[in-house]
């Protein structure tokens, strides 16, 4: 049986037009790219606002940098908007040295991104 630690979970919520998608657990070389797939599939062809929620994740390699920055730019192509909520500060930590505060939107609470969307 797999330990909890290793494993990722997506789950999604669509709240007054925006697609919310908690992610918990893991990403890591070994599922980043099952990361990138599920997380395309929930997107799908939605020109929906999107919001990861990343306050259960508890670690982040660059694959899954590399997987967040790809739906990224997919959504920028398409004007979607998309941004990341609730990052524990390890995770803060990695997208700041990243740079990745620089190109993706990061807000402190799934309340203010969404206020943030609904303007």
């Amino acid at each position: 049986m797999a330990s909890q630690n290793n494993q990722l979970e997506l789950q999604s919520d669509r709240t007054e037009g925006v697609l919310i998608i908690s992610v918990a657990g893991r990403i890591d070389g070994l599922n980043a790219q099952e990361f990138h797939e599920n997380l395309d599939k929930e997107i799908g062809g939605s020109d929906n606002p999107v919001v990861l929620d990343l306050e259960k994740l508890s670690y982040i390699s660059s694959a899954g940098l590399r997987s967040i920055l790809l739906i990224a730019k997919t959504l920028q192509g398409r004007n979607t908007k998309f941004m990341l909520c609730s990052l524990p500060d390890s995770i803060k930590e990695i997208f700041e040295i990243a740079g990745f505060d620089k190109i993706i939107n990061v807000f402190k609470s799934r309340s203010d991104a969404t206020a943030t969307i609904m303007g």
